[in-house]
Parts: structure tokens; C-alpha cells; sequence
């Protein structure tokens, strides 16, 4: 009997999962293992509502494994020793995986492959397995990347993708193999409480019942704070429990200018993920410097911690962080705007505000985290790094009517929907009676202390 090992990493679904269908193909017994590495940990990125979420993954996993007569074997410990070890325990011949694009995955790719050669066991990368297409498939003229969208985007709609491959029927795991119970939700502190559910049975229903209600009127309604016609898959799609090649396919299929503009968005994760996979560095040092001297942690400690804790004084931004504290997830227009405040308003190094996402955010992706900071931060590859993103004009714009405010800031709810997104500009009679702090900064003096430091003055 031949055995392979699938390991599973940020790919936790078996529709459409090419590193198990080959395992599937080359072995008579196949192995699908989780490692829990202790390194997650240190580099501080196992936090509570990712936790949460990767659990309900696991056991979703687990359970579909079941049903086609297999199992998931979790284990915990550095990565390199577990799959060693498990590859010399059950006789595998090879190793299956999806390729990873950060300097943590390229590190744990190369010292694993290193590790299985001594062993005399083969290791298989897969590409596009978390992406539609793979980082380093479409690269322009003279350079490894792109490093502007829209060129990207042209390119990477004129590849043709594989097709998806379903869910295997039978799943069969060698018996002695072992692993550790698998981690719950349960006792787990500190989890946003309106954390959504993970696993891909979930992330599948979700994606099924958004595409009925609302993929045709994506296009017009994907910024409408209040409205949140938005998909929500971006957690599914970080665990992997999600194939981003089956969503661009469904929704091509499915057609209409929602479907087109919600093809592009998944664009917009792969084209980060090139950009990293070319720059790892991007991950914590700006890709385009501006030689910016950002108010350090201490110098803006007040402010800060003002903007955590959604008291900035400026409502739509005041939304969006305590949205993100109760749901572990933001609007993607919200996270624009309270980002654009940090680090445009008062001036402070995009990294504290990546940082405090990465905490929260069940999608917390390094990759699409840190670019999307920088790119709103004008350190990324925005074509146009000084815009300022008004937080006033946006939230009249984007929320209108101030439902998207009224829901999470309830102290403004009886505010009118013409003053809503400047209460300071209330009576001062009514202003008496709000318990809502007064802006931070003014709008104009933050723009002229950016501009000044950025010396576009």
C-alpha cells in the first residue's frame, strides 16, 4: 500500500483542492494532517478570532473527511518535525501542499523540502490553490511583478483557469496514524461576539445565498456602508475554505456587471499576493518609501488609542472600529476610511494601525493586510499616494442617512440624518446632551500636518 500526506495549511476545504486530488491519485492511502505550529504563535498571528474560526474550520473539515470514510490528523509542533516525522511513521513516498507567497511560508516550503529530500520523500508544491492564479504566472516585460493594478488586472483576465476539481468520494487514511483532538471554540476568551461561523459547509451556504440576493447588484452596492451587499467570503477565503478559482468561475458564469466587479475584487487578492511573493518585505517595510516621519506610538498615544476604541469624534470612522471590535470583520469601504484617518488625518505609522487589524480581523491576512495599509498609507501602489480619503464627504456619500452610524454608534441614533456625520456642528444645546466626544483633530489641520511632512506644502 502507497501513502501520501496532504498537509493542509491555508487551503481547508476538499471542493476543489488539487494538493488531495493528486495525493489521491499517486497513493492508495492518503494522510490529510494540520500541524498546530508553535511559530503561528510567536509571530503573534494565532489570535482569538482567528482561533475561533480556524476551529469551527477543523472540525468542518474533519467532518467531511468522515463522511468519505477518512478523517483530518492534527498535531501540533514545529512543522518541518511534525511532517517528518508523521512521513516516517506511516511509510509516505510524498509530501502534498499549496504553495504560500509570505517569507514564513517560502521559509517553511524550503526548509521542509530540505527535510523530506534527507528522508528520500518527494515534496509537491501546488500553485493556485489559494489564489486564482498563481503568484509569478503573469509578470510584465522586465520585472517580477506589477506593481499597478490595472495592468495586472488586464493580463490576469486573459488566463484561462483550470477547472475546479469537486470533492473526492472516498478518503481513505491509514489506521495507525494518530493525531491530537481537534481544537474547539469553546472557552476561547476574547472572541469578538459577533464573530461569523467558519468552515467550508458554511462558507459554501454563505457564498450560494449571496449570489441568489445580492451578486447582480454588487456593482452599484458594494460601497453602501448601511446596505452591506458586500459577500463576506473574505474570512472563507483566508482559511482556504473557499476556492478562489471556483468563485471567479461560478461568477463569470453567473455574468452581469455585480458578477464583473466582484471578479475583479478577487483580482485584487492575487495581485497582492504577487506583489509579496516578489517583495516579502512589503510585509512590514513600506514598498514605496515616502521617507515619511510618522508620529511614533508614544508621540500619538492618546490619539491612538482614541481611534481603537472608536472615540475619534468623526462617526463613520467611529463605526467602523467598534464594528470591527464586535464582529471581528469591517466593511471594505470602512476599512478604507478608518485606515485613510490613521494615517492621513493623524499621521501615524501604518503599521500600529495593521497591527491592531491583524488583532481583530478574523481575515487577517498578511498580505492583503499590510498592502491594503500601504496602499492607503501612499507607501504601497495607490498611482496616487497623497490622496486623502475626507471622512465627512465619504460618510455622506457611502451612508447617507447615517444607518450605517446609528448602528454602531447608538449615542448619535436621534442625531438627524443631515447632521449625523457632523454632530460638532449640533446646537450646542443637543451637543449637551451627547455622550460623543469632540473630534479629535480638525480635518484641515490634520491635511496640512500631512502635507507638511510629506513637504507638499
Amino acid at each position: 500500500m502507497t501513502v501520501a500526506v496532504v498537509l493542509f495549511t491555508s487551503d481547508l476545504r476538499l471542493h476543489d483542492h488539487p494538493p488531495l486530488r493528486s495525493a489521491l491519485a499517486a497513493a492508495d492511502e492518503v494522510v490529510p494532517l494540520f500541524v498546530r505550529d508553535p511559530g503561528v504563535h510567536a509571530a503573534g498571528f494565532d489570535t482569538p478570532n482567528r482561533n475561533a474560526f480556524l476551529a469551527e474550520c477543523l472540525t468542518d473539515l474533519d467532518a467531511s473527511l468522515r463522511r468519505r470514510g477518512g478523517r483530518l490528523v492534527v498535531r501540533t509542533g514545529p512543522v518541518v518535525r511534525e511532517v517528518r516525522a508523521l512521513a516516517a511513521e506511516c511509510g509516505a513516498f510524498e509530501v502534498h501542499m499549496s504553495a504560500g507567497v509570505t517569507g514564513f511560508a517560502q521559509r517553511r516550503e524550503e526548509r521542509l523540502r530540505a527535510a523530506l529530500t534527507e528522508q528520500g520523500v518527494a515534496l509537491r508544491v501546488h500553485d493556485g490553490v489559494v489564489t486564482a492564479v498563481g503568484a509569478g504566472v503573469v509578470t510584465p516585460a522586465g520585472s517580477d511583478h506589477y506593481a499597478v493594478f490595472t495592468p495586472y488586472f488586464r493580463r490576469w483576465s486573459q488566463e484561462q483557469l483550470r477547472n475546479p476539481c469537486p470533492a473526492p468520494r472516498t478518503v481513505r487514511v491509514p489506521d495507525p496514524v494518530r493525531g491530537e483532538p481537534l481544537p474547539s471554540r469553546d472557552g476561547l476568551s476574547d472572541v469578538s461576539p459577533g464573530l461569523a461561523a467558519g468552515g467550508e459547509t458554511r462558507g459554501r451556504e454563505r457564498f450560494a445565498r449571496w449570489v441568489r440576493s445580492d451578486l447582480s447588484g454588487y456593482e452599484d452596492g458594494h460601497d453602501d456602508l448601511a446596505g452591506d451587499v458586500t459577500s463576506r467570503l473574505s474570512p472563507y477565503l483566508h482559511f482556504g475554505s473557499l476556492s478562489p478559482v471556483e468563485l471567479v468561475q461560478r461568477a463569470r458564469t453567473h455574468g452581469g456587471p455585480g458578477a464583473d466587479a466582484f471578479v475583479r475584487q478577487l483580482c485584487w487578492r492575487d495581485f497582492h499576493q504577487q506583489v509579496l511573493a516578489a517583495r516579502p518585505a512589503a510585509s512590514a517595510e513600506d514598498y514605496r518609501t515616502r521617507h515619511d516621519r510618522w508620529r511614533t506610538e508614544d508621540e500619538a498615544a492618546d490619539d491612538i488609542a482614541a481611534w481603537r476604541a472608536g472615540r475619534t469624534g468623526y462617526p463613520v470612522v467611529d463605526a467602523a472600529m467598534r464594528q470591527l471590535r464586535y464582529e471581528g470583520w469591517m466593511h471594505n469601504r470602512a476599512r478604507l476610511l478608518a485606515a485613510g484617518f490613521l494615517t492621513k488625518t493623524l499621521y501615524v505609522d501604518w503599521r500600529i494601525g495593521a497591527r491592531h487589524f491583524l488583532d481583530l480581523l478574523v481575515d487577517g491576512d498578511i498580505v492583503n493586510n499590510q498592502l491594503n495599509w500601504q496602499w492607503v498609507a501612499g507607501t504601497g501602489t495607490d498611482t496616487r499616494p497623497n490622496r486623502v480619503l475626507n471622512p465627512v464627504v465619504q460618510g455622506k456619500r457611502f451612508d447617507p442617512q447615517g444607518a450605517y452610524v446609528r448602528r454602531w454608534v447608538p449615542e448619535l441614533r436621534d442625531v438627524a440624518s443631515n447632521r449625523i456625520h457632523e454632530p460638532w456642528r449640533l446646537p450646542e444645546r443637543e451637543r449637551a446632551h451627547l455622550d460623543y466626544p469632540e473630534p479629535l483633530i480638525g480635518l484641515a489641520d490634520g491635511l496640512a500636518r500631512f502635507r507638511h511632512a510629506r513637504g507638499l506644502d
